[in-house]
């Protein structure tokens, strides 16, 4: 390759056209192009035109699979129904396949769509590129880079191709938007809306009407009411525990959604005997004896904090791996990604000798939360 000059002036460079910035850029970076061939030499056949719609196809199911996860994100029933209402509970047992199903379709049609074109429309492309030192002109490289990138533009056809930009931006447009609607649905909920347990400050351990909140075991039949004692924990053991108050009792909806709320759950730990952690300010007497009651939602993502070692006392996130000291601390996380101690439902025990809630957690439950104190 003859030696090639690496300084020109601007009027030099003014005067060359695309074709000789791009022949510049290729012999400054000493690139040959050993092949360069074009897909479809001769454009508007059969072959051109199947590929094209081929192409097209792909990136139209994209748009109506991102507009159809939209559509079914917002306006599909999403609110938990019993299974004793068959038909509506399948209804709603359908929402979370639906958005998958959609979104996961789009997100693979946009990609067999880019996929497709990069085989079928891209000039196949066989280029040496021998070892160099750089050269120092700013101006040429950003020249001969924009005159390249406009030539690859050119020769890959997209600029006559107008079936394929259209479908492409209506594709990757729609999926944009369902992203986007995605990215912010959880933040359309006024969260001083509305008061009560259905609140986003609250959880279903609230009662608005000063009835008393049990805590109740799940033996696995939601319909059946199963309260707890102290003796009915073993020192180092644990329940899983969910709200219950008197007023459910005959209402089959409310015990099946009292337990499938996602705000709901509650890890009852009893401490063996000596353990003395440090409580948290301001909540000192929300223990019981040996008895405390975690939130079971990970402050990380909201992963349940299903494990309990007895030996070291932590309580373990299966997800990321956040563990809770609950033996030495107020369970404040020693290990993992959470940085934020458990809630801690305040309890105590009766006069029949069942387990109760004094009231609600007095901070947000979960990873996140509108607005937070700490």
């Amino acid at each position: 390759m003859s030696e090639q000059k690496n300084e020109y002036t601007e009027a030099e460079l003014a005067e060359m056209s695309r074709d000789e910035k791009v022949r510049l850029g290729l012999a400054l970076d000493d690139v040959e192009l050993v092949e360069y061939r074009d897909n479809f030499p001769v454009p508007g056949t059969r072959a051109e035109r199947r590929a094209e719609r081929a192409v097209a196809a792909w990136f139209t199911l994209a748009g109506l699979s991102a507009l159809a996860f939209i559509a079914v994100f917002v306006f599909w029933p999403w609110s938990y129904q019993p299974p004793s209402d068959e038909r509506a509970h399948f209804i709603y047992s359908l929402y979370n396949p639906l958005i998958g199903f959609f979104f996961g379709l789009a997100i693979l049609a946009v990609g067999i769509g880019v996929v497709q074109y990069q085989k079928k429309f891209i000039p196949h492309e066989v280029a040496v590129q021998q070892r160099h030192d750089g050269h120092g002109s700013d101006e040429v490289d950003r020249q001969t880079t924009a005159a390249l990138l406009a030539d690859a533009g050119v020769r890959s056809g997209i600029s006559r191709r107008s079936m394929i930009r259209r479908t492409a931006g209506f594709g990757a447009g729609a999926f944009g938007v369902g992203a986007g609607v995605f990215a912010i649905g959880g933040l359309v909920r006024n969260p001083w809306a509305t008061e009560g347990p259905e609140s986003l400050q609250h959880t279903e351990w609230l009662s608005e009407n000063g009835e008393k909140t049990y805590l109740r075991r799940n033996t696995g039949n939601p319909h059946e009411i199963s309260l707890l004692r102290p003796e009915d924990i073993d020192a180092g053991g644990f329940e899983t525990v969910f709200p219950f108050r008197e007023s459910m009792r005959h209402d089959e909806h409310e015990l099946e959604a009292s337990m499938k709320k996602g705000d709901a759950p509650v890890m009852l730990i009893r401490l063996r005997p000596g353990s003395q952690p440090v409580k948290r300010k301001g909540q000192e007497d929300f223990n019981y004896g040996d008895y405390y009651a975690y939130s079971k939602i990970c402050t990380h993502v909201g992963c349940p904090t299903s494990l309990f070692e007895q030996q070291t006392g932590r309580l373990l996130c299966p997800c990321h791996q956040s563990q809770f000291d609950v033996v030495n601390t107020y369970a404040k996380p020693v290990f993992g990604p959470a940085t934020r101690a458990l809630p801690q439902l305040p309890i105590a025990v009766d006069e029949e000798g069942y387990f109760v809630a004094k009231g609600d957690f007095i901070e947000p439950v979960g990873p996140a939360y509108w607005e937070r104190n700490a």
